[in-house]
C-alpha cells in the first residue's frame, strides 16, 4: 500500500484541519487536492506520490467533517462559505499566495466555487468528474425531488433526524464494499440523459443509497473492487471512528448555498481542466456539456473505462494528465 506523507495539522477558519503536504516547498503554484463523499485525503494517495515525485508540490486536506479534521455540530457550518474559507485558511497557514485547486465529487463543487468567491487565491481549477454549471433556476433540492423522487439520496439527506446517517454509520464495511467498485459499463444503445442542477445521472440509475446499503451483500456483487484489503481498511477504520454525518452535512446546505449564491458571478476566469470519466453514471461526461460558456479557458479530457472513483480507478492516467497540464500551463 502507498505510504502517505506525515499527517500535519493547522488551525484554519475556526477548526483544526488535518492535511498532507508533499513535494518541494519551492514549487509554485502548488496543487490542493479536495476529496468528495464518502472519501478522505487518502483518496488522492496515488496522485500525492506521483506528483511529488515529479517535482510538484501537492497538499491534500481531510476536509471539514472528515477524517483527522474537526466536525462542527451546526449544519450551517458546512456551507460553501465555510468549505471554501477552510481552503483559504490552509493557504494562509502555509504562506501560499495562490494554488491550483483540484476537486473530485463534492470536492469538485468546492473548487469551482473558489475562483467565484476567492479569485485572488486561485491560479487554476481542475474538476474531476464534477462540472461547473450555471446556478439552478430553482432550489436544487426541488429539482432533485422532481427528477428522481423522494428516495434520491440527496433528498433523503435533507432529513436532519439523521436517519440516513445511521444507515451508513451502522454498515461501514458494506458502504465501502458497495461504493468502491468499478461500474457495469453503460450500454451504448442507451442515450445519455441531460444533466440537471449538478447531477447528470439518469432517472433510471438507483440513487436510493441508504436503502441500497441497508440491503447490500458483497457476496452477490459481480463488480470489481478498486481497493486492496489494506486500502479498504483505512476507509473503514476512519469512518467507524468519525461516522458519516460531517460529510452528509455538506448536502444539507444545497438550498442554503443556492440561496446565498444569487449575486455571485459564476464565470471562472482562470485556466481550467475538466477530467471526465466515461462510465460515471452519476456525473457522466454529458454533465459537462456547455461548460465552455462559463469557463472560457477550459480544456477537457476523457478517461475511458472509468467509473466515479476516477483518481483511484485510473491513478496513473489521472496523475499523468495532472502533471502534463500543470507543466504546460504553469511551467
Amino acid at each position: 500500500m502507498i505510504e502517505m506523507p506525515p499527517l500535519q495539522f493547522a488551525t484554519v477558519n475556526g477548526i483544526r484541519m488535518g492535511y498532507y503536504d508533499a513535494g518541494p516547498k519551492t514549487d509554485a503554484p502548488p496543487l490542493v487536492l479536495c476529496h468528495g463523499w464518502p472519501e478522505l485525503a487518502f483518496s488522492w494517495r496515488h496522485q500525492i506520490k506521483a506528483l511529488s515525485e515529479a517535482g510538484l508540490r501537492v497538499i491534500a486536506p481531510d476536509q471539514r467533517g472528515y477524517g483527522a479534521t474537526d466536525q462542527p455540530e451546526a449544519v450551517e457550518d458546512y456551507d460553501m462559505e465555510h468549505l471554501t474559507g477552510d481552503l483559504v485558511g490552509l493557504l494562509d497557514h502555509l504562506n501560499i499566495d495562490k494554488a491550483i485547486f483540484v476537486g473530485h465529487d463534492w470536492g469538485g463543487f468546492i473548487v469551482w466555487q473558489m475562483p467565484m468567491r476567492h479569485p485572488a487565491r486561485v491560479a487554476g481549477v481542475i474538476g474531476v468528474n464534477t462540472p461547473h454549471l450555471p446556478r439552478a433556476p430553482i432550489d436544487p433540492i426541488e429539482l432533485f425531488r422532481q427528477r428522481y423522487g423522494e428516495h434520491m439520496y440527496i433528498v433523503q439527506f435533507q432529513d436532519r433526524s439523521r436517519a440516513a446517517d445511521k444507515v451508513f454509520d451502522g454498515r461501514v464495511e458494506q458502504t465501502f464494499d458497495a461504493f468502491m467498485r468499478k461500474p457495469v459499463p453503460r450500454s451504448p444503445d442507451v442515450p445519455a440523459d441531460q444533466p440537471v442542477a449538478g447531477v447528470g445521472a439518469s432517472p433510471r440509475v438507483n440513487l436510493a443509497f441508504p436503502q441500497m446499503i441497508a440491503k447490500y451483500d458483497a457476496r452477490h456483487d459481480p463488480r470489481a473492487t478498486i481497493l486492496s484489503d489494506e486500502e479498504r481498511q483505512v476507509f473503514v477504520d476512519t469512518f467507524k471512528r468519525t461516522g458519516f454525518t460531517g460529510g452528509i452535512n455538506w448536502y444539507r446546505n444545497f438550498t442554503r448555498n443556492w440561496q446565498r449564491s444569487a449575486d455571485l458571478d459564476h464565470t471562472v476566469r482562470v485556466p481550467s481542466l475538466m477530467i471526465m470519466a466515461e462510465n460515471d453514471h452519476v456525473l457522466p461526461p454529458s454533465a459537462a456539456d456547455g461548460m465552455e460558456k462559463l469557463v472560457p479557458d477550459l480544456e477537457k479530457y476523457l478517461v475511458k473505462d472509468s467509473g466515479h472513483w476516477t483518481q483511484q480507478e485510473k491513478p496513473e492516467e489521472v496523475s499523468a494528465k495532472l502533471i502534463e497540464w500543470r507543466r504546460r500551463r504553469f511551467g
